[in-house]
């Protein structure tokens, strides 16, 4: 099982930013696929953002394009998540997750692990 530790989450004003991380405890982490989800209050859990081991391939929900970045670190184990220009609906816990083949996936049953997630709050 792989852990998965997110972090940098917080409270930021509309038009602000926010990078948060993910570290992964897992020797092979280089072979694996990465994804960010978020949960709003009181709705399900929706896709942000996933990315290919290699860093060259990475894919975003709709709403999100044009604002957010994942990016990865391999030698770190870790994975990033660049938020700019949030708006109070990106209000939500933020989970990150792993999924132990290179493909991208959208697909929260596609994953295999799942941080505890970190929250994030945008105040208009």
């Amino acid at each position: 099982q792989v852990q998965l530790v997110e972090s940098g989450g917080g409270l930021v004003q509309a038009g602000g930013s926010l990078r948060l991380s993910c570290a992964a405890s897992l020797r092979t982490f280089y072979s694996v696929s990465m994804g960010w989800y978020r949960q709003p209050p009181g709705k399900e859990r929706e896709f942000v953002a996933a990315i290919r081991w290699s860093a060259s391939v990475t894919r975003y929900a709709d709403f999100v394009k044009g604002r957010f970045t994942i990016s990865r670190d391999n030698v770190k184990n870790t994975v990033y998540l660049q938020m700019n220009s949030l708006k109070p609906e990106d209000t939500a816990l933020y989970y990150c997750a792993a999924r132990r083949q290179s493909s991208l996936s959208s697909s929260p049953a596609q994953y295999d692990d799942w941080g505890q997630g970190t929250q994030v709050t945008v105040s208009s």
